[in-house]
């Protein structure tokens, strides 16, 4: 017989929803900011205006500025590497427009040391997470296609014993049980081939969504 609920498995892979089921049948939670993409960026400008709040709350000499470091990140870990740099950047033209107003000027070593951290952090922590969502890409598809494989071993194994069954019953002079067999057969077949033609959709359509999330 068949593995029960091999073929009923729903095999959507590195979907964008909390819960979304992985090729296995588990389910993964993802992070809420690459759930909620709006109020990542709600929470990121809010951090950004609560660094430069704080810059014209206290005067002085403190490195305050440095904070924009963490929208940075978040921008970053959550969208990738151009938005990890656009952040960068945006914190270091608010950085300039605070300084500005200020009425401080820095010299060379200090913009060197006000923008390259925020730079480097953008950019490195944005290509770490794309080299990540690739690398979960990747096991994803390989696993969908190792279960497509069981599938296939399986529907191959079943039909096949149920042909010969119903041949058996045929060369038995049982035609009534062969062909009741037979008729059970198709219906099988029919159920199972559709089962695939329904996952093989939803993980073109998981693919054509991941392939303009990001754009």
């Amino acid at each position: 017989g068949t593995r029960p609920g091999t073929l009923d498995q729903v095999k959507q892979v590195d979907s964008q929803h909390a819960g979304r089921p992985h090729p296995d049948g588990a389910v993964v939670l993802e992070p809420w900011f690459r759930r909620r993409p709006v109020l990542t960026f709600a929470v990121a400008t809010a951090l950004y205006a609560g660094v430069l709040g704080l810059k014209w709350l206290i005067s002085g000499p403190e490195p305050i500025l440095l904070l924009f470091c963490f929208p940075i990140a978040l921008l970053a870990i959550a969208f990738g590497l151009r938005a990890g740099l656009l952040a960068g950047v945006g914190g270091i033209a608010l950085t300039a427009i605070a300084t500005a107003l200020d009425g401080f000027e820095p010299s060379l070593w200090g913009w060197v040391a006000r923008v390259t951290p925020m730079l480097l952090l953008g950019g490195l922590l944005g290509h770490a997470a794309d080299q990540l969502r690739h690398s979960e890409a990747e096991r994803n598809r390989l696993m969908a296609v190792a279960q497509r494989h069981r599938d296939a071993v399986d529907f191959n194994d079943r039909i096949v014993q149920e042909l010969a069954a119903a041949k058996w019953a045929l060369e038995g002079g049982n035609s009534d049980r062969g062909f009741d067999i037979l008729g059970q057969t198709l219906d099988t077949a029919q159920h199972m081939v559709s089962q695939m033609l329904r996952d093989a959709d939803a993980e073109s359509g998981d693919a054509a969504r991941r392939s303009g999330t990001f754009r």
